[in-house]
């Protein structure tokens, strides 16, 4: 419920408030005010949350696909008029106690948002923000190293381009489920912004000017444009004080960054595109399908929410009916496609498949429009739609956003209507537009209208096939050659000369340090502001009958959260990587009589929902793992009774020998994690280091990085030649498990609540079976010391890693702040402003001493291997100040203290407790990072030096590239083909 106030005629720092309004759905106090000089509008949520959160938010629409809203959002984190030095951003990654920092480019608007749970922090925050989107220094320099630039080291030398963003698109542009979802939403929108690439098109990147850069942050990043959002327990006038110190230096000015609506097509219309692929001969069925919609514009809220609703019921689960539909076809391997994109000013729907024949494409969008046709026609099954009502309710009044601040997800929520003029308030009260939904579901049959007005009857439609081109990705480069070639023909020997010492410019910039004084202009807390102690989460001890349980007494607003925890190290090696599709197909093959739409259905209607989860980690002092699937229900408390009565029809129930289902599993899951290859590369790359150093790692490589991606292609041929022995493999897993014995319960919820559940609990367990169990044996990867992973792509993915604890390291809480230094200076520096590459970093495990350095969408490859051998040289000479220090050391507290919602805490510390993790541990841990020295980090340089001169390394990269580095470095990498 809502209840609005009159708007005061009163005015407080230069903001008049035009709305005072209660959110009980969210319980805050929402004020929305317009700033009287500039017209700068600002949302202030008053509440108790202590993540507190701010968001600045322009308008952005382009006009071109040069990239030049992102490259304007990486352009003004690099210093301004009142922090001018290289990096602000940097050093509040070093310094803060941040839970949220970054910026986010959209189609249509551009947006800054940050958090932090203490209130000085946050200012802090919030300030260099300000300052950095009003008055950026935006030198052509920046300009260079974050959007692009010509690379020349010697006028002899091969011309090439760089920039961060530049290779992050390139990156992007490397991942086939990314091209789908741009090319989709190009197809729908082109007459519109929406119609290019705001992140850039690299093709079009070198195109872009500094001045062009210029007069886009003039126009666009003005308080004219801005809309400022506040959320928290913090001071609501302070909030104002702050911002009118910086909107009061501007006058109202008029912004045009509007986005007009697309015209309608008369027809639908089918295209064709192409993405560069792996040899034809290796990838016979990998096509891609979507059939995309533009929605209208929804003005109202009501409607907005019923289309979030309607998305669940078409695809929201496996069992949804169009996302049924869809894999029982057979005519692809997973479903490709965004959903509902309720982020544009027209809204869009994108549905289809991947793994599919090219020939089957028009038959694909028959499918989709005739399932839609025949849910209209002959209506939505009643049980759907209450699970779909039921969850989507349970959701919202949950709140849970998990590590992501609410009050950032509130923001981006507002900006749907805010934006585009409309009222940004509403989109948060969601009471009442609920209950308006429930009584038109009641009354007519509304999801069906829905249908046939927007889909059914909607003409302004596209069907996107996108094909492999083993050849594209060579035309590509070539092309990019061509260009450059042509450039370099254009110039004299003068200009050659220019872009040679203009590289040199840029380097020696990017190299020199930032002045002192300069540095302590970035505002940062003093170690005395620091808690000393941990945070403890409260823990209880005890069993029910043979099995452990784990109770943690926490406010949760009346929502019980279950993991009901099986040990897998009672499994043989060679079972382990059925476990993920083990435990999907719990959920997802049906129990008894019931097939998986109804157990679904159930799920929906009676529970907050259950998922799986598995986890591995080493034991500290140990070369043994703990290692557990975990299946996480939540419930009212009145519900608690049918969670766990479907926990025990899935566990007891489950049709594991539904072959038909099994396969489709088998095939969604090996699509998926090939569409997840190159946006999270730089994490495969890390998994398989990690593989040959603990068997924890070993573990989950085996059940989630590319040797599972081998063991899903092998196992899809074996579902069909040696059902018996899948079938046999599944069922020892359910015997193996299911043993309340080996089990654990974790309980997060209130004392009443926890009462309740006790005795139900207890007859949950008492009727699972008991046998005798023990650890089975594990082992680390046996993979070659130096790998190259090939695949399509622009970019690469370097790591490089070794057990730190093998070559004699002891642990200590300092190596945490070491790694914390190394990744915000020297890795941040060469990888990422030197090298061009998007990310670099390094990974240590406190628990198994595993160390790794990794790149992200890299241009290079020897050149970062050589970076990483140097890094202990690095360390070892540091000559690091003692504000530097504090600075690294605020923000390792920053990464121990990080904010987590009830049930985190609660999985968090059932996590710990499993590790041998101990309060007095995490305590000492704590004292030894306040503790630290700059003998500490030096120190730390002599214990990676093991990692130059022994450690593995393993490239995913292209073809040419790793090509390459063995031809300069021959035999450096062992070659596999990934894709």
């Amino acid at each position: 419920m809502t209840a609005t106030q009159t708007a005061r005629a009163e005015t407080r720092f230069g903001f008049e408030l035009i709305r005072e309004q209660k959110l009980a759905e969210i319980n805050s106090t929402a004020r929305y005010y317009r700033h009287a000089s500039t017209g700068a509008e600002l949302i202030s949520l008053i509440n108790t949350d202590e993540n507190k959160v701010f968001g600045v938010s322009f308008g952005t629409p382009p006009s071109d696909s040069t990239g030049v809203a992102h490259i304007l959002e990486h352009s003004v984190l690099c210093g301004s008029r009142k922090y001018p030095i290289k990096e602000p951003f940097v050093e509040l990654m070093k310094s803060s106690l941040n839970t949220f920092l970054n910026a986010m480019t959209f189609p249509d608007k551009t947006c800054y948002p940050v958090a932090s749970q203490n209130v000085q922090d946050f200012y802090n925050l919030v300030d260099v923000y300000l300052d950095a989107v009003f008055h950026p220094r935006l030198t052509p320099h920046i300009f260079q190293q974050e959007g692009w630039h010509y690379e020349l080291d010697a006028p002899d030398a091969p011309l090439t381009y760089k920039g961060v963003v530049f290779n992050e698109m390139k990156g992007n542009y490397s991942s086939p489920d990314s091209m789908l979802h741009e090319l989709s939403q190009q197809s729908l929108y082109p007459d519109i912004t929406y119609g290019l690439d705001s992140g850039g098109d690299p093709k079009h990147i070198p195109d872009l000017t500094y001045e062009q850069l210029k007069a886009f942050h003039q126009q666009h990043y003005h308080p004219s444009n801005a809309k400022l959002f506040f959320y928290g327990d913090d001071d609501p006038d302070e909030r104002l004080r702050l911002l009118d110190k910086y909107l009061g230096e501007f006058n109202r000015i008029a912004v045009d960054a509007d986005v007009p609506l697309q015209p309608r097509f008369p027809a639908p219309k089918r295209l064709t595109r192409t993405y560069a692929a792996g040899p034809a001969d290796e990838a016979p069925k990998e096509s891609m399908i979507s059939v995309n919609w533009m929605l209208d514009e929804i003005v109202d809220i009501d409607t907005a929410l019923a289309f979030d609703i309607l998305e669940h019921i078409l695809i929201g689960s496996s069992a949804a009916p169009l996302y049924k539909a869809l894999i029982d076809s057979g005519l692809g391997e997973g479903l490709a496609g965004g959903g509902l994109d309720d982020g544009l000013r027209q809204p869009m729907f994108s549905i289809g498949l991947k793994g599919i024949d090219p020939a089957n494409a028009e038959k694909i969008e028959h499918l989709i429009i005739d399932t839609i046709a025949t849910l209209a026609k002959d209506g939505i099954d009643p049980l759907t739609v209450e699970a779909a009502l039921n969850t989507v309710e349970f959701h919202l009044r949950e709140n849970n956003t998990g590590a992501f601040p609410r009050g950032i997800v509130f923001m981006l929520r507002s900006l749907r209507s805010w934006l585009h003029g409309r009222d940004p308030l509403s989109p948060l009260a969601f009471a009442g537009p609920l209950a308006t939904v429930k009584a038109r579901v009641a009354a007519e049959r509304y999801f069906e209208a829905m249908l046939r007005r927007h889909f059914i009857d909607n003409p302004h439609r596209t069907s996107l096939t996108l094909k492999p081109d083993p050849e594209q990705a060579q035309r590509e480069a070539e092309a990019e050659r061509a260009r450059l070639a042509a450039v370099r023909a254009g110039m004299k020997a003068g200009d050659l000369a220019a872009v040679v010492e203009e590289t040199k410019t840029l380097k020696r910039r990017q190299e020199q340090p930032d002045p002192p004084e300069a540095l302590a202009t970035i505002p940062t807390l003093r170690l005395s502001d620091l808690p000393r102690e941990n945070k403890l989460v409260p823990i209880e001890v005890t069993s029910i009958g043979d099995t452990r349980v784990l109770y943690h007494d926490l406010f949760t607003n009346g929502v019980v959260y279950l993991d009901v925890g099986f040990d897998l190290h009672v499994l043989s090696a060679e079972l382990l990587p059925y476990v993920p599709l083990f435990s999907r197909a719990l959920m997802e093959t049906g129990v008894g009589n019931d097939d998986f739409v109804r157990l679904s259905q159930r799920i929906g209607r009676s529970t907050g929902g259950i998922r799986p989860n598995r986890w591995s980690s080493a034991v500290p002092g140990s070369a043994t793992a703990t290692a557990w699937l975990n299946l996480r229900g939540k419930a009212l408390p009145e519900q608690t009774g049918e969670l766990l009565a479907i926990l025990h029809d899935i566990l007891a129930r489950a049709r594991l020998d539904n072959r038909e289902r099994f396969q489709q599993l088998v095939l969604e899951e090996k699509a998926a994690l090939e569409s997840r290859l190159v946006p999270a590369g730089s994490s495969y790359v890390d998994r398989r280091l990690r593989a040959n150093f603990h068997e924890s790692d070993w573990a989950d490589e085996q059940m989630g990085g590319v040797s599972y991606l081998f063991f899903l292609r092998k196992l899809a041929d074996e579902v069909e030649t040696n059902w018996d022995g899948v079938l046999a493999a599944l069922e020892c897993i359910r015997a193996t498990l299911v043993n309340r014995s080996t089990m654990l319960c974790n309980v997060t919820a209130e004392a009443a609540d926890w009462a309740r559940l006790k005795p139900q609990l207890a007859n949950f367990l008492g009727a699972l079976p008991r046998t005798s169990a023990k650890a089975a044996p594990w082992r680390t990867a046996d993979t070659p010391r130096s790998e190259g992973l090939v695949m399509p792509t622009q970019v690469n993915y370097v790591g490089k890693g070794a057990d730190l604890y093998r070559e004699g390291l002891k642990p200590s809480g300092a190596h945490l702040v070491a790694r914390r230094y190394l990744r915000t200076s020297w890795l941040w520096d060469k990888i990422r402003v030197q090298g061009g590459a998007y990310g670099g970093q390094c990974m240590f495990d406190r628990y198994s001493g595993g160390f790794t350095f990794v790149s992200y969408r890299d241009p290079n490859l020897l050149a970062t291997l050589d970076i990483y051998d140097r890094t202990a040289d690095f360390l070892k000479s540091t000559e690091l100040g003692e504000a530097e220090l504090t600075r690294n050391i605020i923000g390792t507290i920053g990464d121990v203290d990080t904010y987590r919602l009830p049930d985190a805490k609660g999985f968090a510390s059932m996590q710990r407790h499993l590790i041998g993790d101990t309060d007095a541990m995490r305590q000492k841990m704590r004292e030894e990072i306040l503790a630290t020295t700059a003998a500490d980090i030096r120190g730390f340089g002599n214990a990676i030096a093991a990692v130059a001169a022994k450690g593995r390394v393993v490239v995913l990269g292209s073809e040419q590239a790793i090509e390459a580095a063995n031809a300069e470095r021959p035999g450096l990498l062992n070659v596999s083909r990934v894709m």
